[in-house]
């Protein structure tokens, strides 16, 4: 990932060797409060986290307000079993009048604020409150329509690749580039909700930052932080996580959100595993260069006259490493002293016939 251009989203860079780019998605999770959202904001600028994210759409630009079958959720093990689409859209929806508020919150607490449009309207609208980036969902991301529109703008794209094949994903990161995205994101993404570790294959953040030459990161839909942790340290730069106030309050994305506190320790853990990356080194720090007294080496034991053999008994590896190396304890049985030695002394050739 050495080779891949570094990415500027306002005041943050987005690359491989940078602190983790996190977001955290409100996305429903305001229960259509105002006041709600905006303490949903403080709670993530406590956090840590660098980004607050929103969904911008209206039932009315995401589907339709049918009442065949195809317009229902049928999933027993769904979040929203039973759910008819539009109604579900009329409650998780943001109020596009709140955009306005709740950007200029998450900017006076030191927020990034950006959205995931989900069709052109909304990029039109977006544009209009001046976004820094902007966010393609998984659904989304093989509607031509609109990556073409969001790539036109010009700027940074973050897209969540689930549920879309390899030819998928070159097809629309094709149709990205050849409309003028030129700083490119990909966010592995397993779209279940909740998702299962056994089914977040964290392997493939490697694989397709190669395959794609772009930096790549987890949208993560699993309970906790150790997705996120493990993705750091397979090379993920930016990391997504859907954030409440209190699972216990509801909300339609309550159920795999995490809480503030546990966002907090999501930003101190994947800082912590990208730190502890480093290069690859066999080279001893300063600080372990100072340790290099606590080895083993060879040292008297036992009271010896000029003379005594050096035995089990009077010669032991122990600490500190002042003494003859280790290595040569066998050469060194059976010789003689060639003068008296205390008890605690280190072993130097010197001493030894």
């Amino acid at each position: 990932m050495s080779r891949i251009q570094p990415i500027q989203v306002a005041h943050h860079t987005i690359s491989p060797g940078s602190r983790p780019f996190v977001i955290a998605e409100m996305s429903g999770n305001h229960n259509q409060s105002l006041d709600r959202a905006l303490e949903i904001v403080d709670a993530v600028a406590d956090t840590g986290a660098q980004a607050l994210k929103l969904q911008t759409y209206t039932p009315d630009t995401i589907t339709f307000n049918g009442g065949s079958e195809e317009f229902y959720i049928r999933d027993d093990k769904s979040l929203w079993a039973d759910k008819n689409l539009y109604k579900l859209y009329q409650d998780a929806y943001t109020p596009w009048e709140w955009h306005k508020p709740i950007f200029e919150h998450a900017r006076k607490r030191g927020l990034i604020p950006f959205s995931s449009p989900f069709d052109t309207t909304a990029v039109d609208f977006l544009e209009s409150l001046d976004v820094p980036l902007y966010k393609i969902a998984s659904f989304e991301n093989t509607d031509h329509i609109l990556l073409k529109k969001v790539a036109q703008t010009g700027k940074p794209v973050i897209m969540s690749t689930g549920v879309a094949s390899v030819a998928d994903l070159e097809e629309s990161v094709r149709v990205l580039r050849e409309n003028g995205c030129t700083q490119l994101v990909l966010l592995k993404c397993t779209s279940t909700y909740p998702a299962t570790p056994e089914s977040t294959n964290l392997l493939t953040i490697p694989h397709m930052s190669t395959l794609f030459d772009v930096p790549v990161g987890l949208s993560d839909h699993t309970m906790g932080i150790g997705a996120a942790v493990a993705a750091v340290a397979l090379g993920a730069v930016v990391l997504e996580k859907h954030v409440t106030l209190r699972r216990a309050d509801g909300g339609v994305d309550s159920a795999f959100s995490l809480e503030p506190d546990e966002l907090k320790a999501l930003v101190i853990e994947t800082e912590r595993a990208q730190l502890a990356l480093g290069h690859v080194s066999y080279t001893l720090t300063p600080k372990e260069c100072k340790s290099l007294q606590f080895k083993r080496s060879l040292y008297v034991v036992r009271d010896m006259k000029a003379g005594d053999p050096f035995t089990p008994d009077t010669v032991r590896s122990i600490r500190p490493a002042n003494g003859l190396h280790t290595r040569y304890y066998d050469d060194i049985l059976g010789s003689v002293a060639t003068q008296d030695i205390t008890a605690g002394t280190a072993l130097a050739w010197g001493m030894i016939k």
